[in-house]
């Protein structure tokens, strides 16, 4: 018997193991309970992923319909009605060819599963050399080991780097440290797409199999959209030289920028595009890779099966959570919302923190926006790093009752904080105020505590 003094006060292994975390108890709409009553407005959806908030009936009761019927089946002896119709769903959705949907259990296992496909399809079509991975600094595409290899956040690395495949990181978009004074936002992302197609001739073509990149750039960076012309280059060169395009979906993909996928918005498709987050909005696990006709077939008529799979691939309950949660957004035009509240945040936004000495930028779309810090606004000088701004804004605002998504690093992986929101498609413009006010008080506290 353990003495009970020495007993740990939990037997979870946390993240964070030294950090006290209140307990989730309940959640409501766009908002969340401790077990002492505090209310947390849910600002960033957690990562991003609450996108219908918390305590959806249509949702719950489509997942307690499902397990009243059957709550797993494994796809290695059957299909369900429920990945049939989310299937069917995503694939008249999705602007261009994207027929297939993979379904997987979050967003890593999606990215996985595009990387091992575009290795898979090379083989089957007869390319055996192409085994390189192009992808840019400062994103990140998950923390399983391809995943984290194919990103560029230098801080999640750093533990893991021996361990981890060579992939080519070429710049990502980020004009508001990027860009040329003298350069129009066309030119820049021109220049910065052109990168892709010096790293493919430095590495040679016949080598490479794919580029993937965030539509929008997630949580490293925050919510850097891309600027006009970028992917359509980028488009042009893949094709160019026969390479594979993944567009990271995770985050910035279901809705969050206002169209269901965010690259409809770029005039482009891509030959895969990885999901998760928002395509269950938290009310299951669930992840999805979608990929075209020819990629498919690719696979189909040669070797006859994709070398790949999980254990909880196409979980029936969480297919039937998502399920709901699609026809929801669709049922209810949430897309206009998303449209109609980020203006109305990005407006709010601005106007309290459009001339805030210590924000140099405000940036996203829809309801995907983040604010960047600086010490000054003139010379873009970050905060300092050892004062560690992002994860005491997180604690602060947690105190406020405000929960958002501060991160570090976005410039080197230590240098550089921003703070995320991503709030539910359901909130109103009350809401928006709330969350402007709570963070507000928050960004101030924040400020004066590191004496900037």
């Amino acid at each position: 018997m353990k003495n009970a003094q020495n007993s740990p006060s939990t037997h979870v292994f946390h993240r964070m193991p030294k950090a006290k975390l209140p307990q989730a108890v309940g959640g409501q709409g766009p908002y969340i309970f401790d077990t002492e009553g505090k209310a947390y407005i849910d600002a960033s959806g957690g990562a991003a992923v609450s996108s219908l908030g918390h305590g959806h009936a249509r949702v719950t009761q489509a997942i307690k319909d499902q397990l009243d019927r059957l709550a797993f089946a494994h796809t290695g002896f059957f299909t369900s009605d429920k990945a049939e119709e989310l299937g069917r769903l995503l694939a008249e959705a999705a602007p261009g060819d994207l027929e297939k949907t993979y379904f997987l259990s979050g967003g890593s296992e999606a990215v996985e599963a595009a990387l091992k496909l575009c290795r898979q399809y090379f083989t089957e079509i007869g390319q055996q050399k192409r085994t390189k991975i192009i992808s840019r600094r400062q994103s990140y595409h998950g923390n399983t080991l391809g995943a984290l290899a194919a990103g560029g956040n230098m801080m999640r690395r750093q533990k893991y780097a021996e361990l981890l495949i060579d992939v080519v990181h070429i710049a990502p978009c980020y004009p508001y440290r990027d860009k040329s004074p003298d350069e129009t936002e066309r030119a820049y992302g021109l220049r910065i797409a052109n990168e892709l197609e010096t790293a493919i001739l430095e590495q040679g073509p016949e080598t490479v199999m794919c580029f993937i990149a965030e539509t929008v750039g997630g949580a490293t960076l925050g919510a850097v959209p891309p600027v006009e012309g970028y992917f359509e280059r980028i488009r042009e060169i893949c094709d160019t030289y026969g390479i594979l395009l993944i567009l990271d979906e995770v985050m910035c993909g279901m809705g969050r920028t206002g169209t269901l996928f965010a690259y409809e918005q770029e005039g482009i498709q891509p030959d895969i595009v990885a999901l998760a987050k928002g395509l269950g909005a938290g009310y299951q696990p669930i992840g999805a890779m979608m990929t075209t006709r020819k990629v498919f077939d690719a696979v189909v008529d040669g070797s006859g099966f994709f070398q790949h799979g999980h254990t909880y691939s196409g979980h029936i309950t969480a297919c039937a959570g998502a399920l709901a949660v699609q026809e929801t957004i669709r049922d209810e035009d949430l897309l206009a919302n998303v449209r109609l509240r980020g203006g109305h945040l990005m407006d709010a936004l601005t106007e309290r923190f459009g001339n805030h000495p210590h924000v140099g930028d405000i940036r996203g779309r829809g309801l995907f926006l983040a604010m960047e810090f600086v010490s000054d606004r003139a010379s873009k000088t970050p905060l300092p790093a050892q004062a560690k701004f992002a994860s005491r804004l997180k604690a602060i605002a947690m105190e406020e009752g405000l929960i958002c998504y501060p991160m570090s690093g976005l410039i080197d992986g230590i240098s550089g904080d921003h703070v995320m929101l991503a709030p539910p498609f359901i909130i109103d413009e009350a809401h928006v105020v709330e969350i402007v006010d709570k963070l507000d008080r928050a960004v101030q506290r924040g400020l004066r505590e590191i004496s900037v």
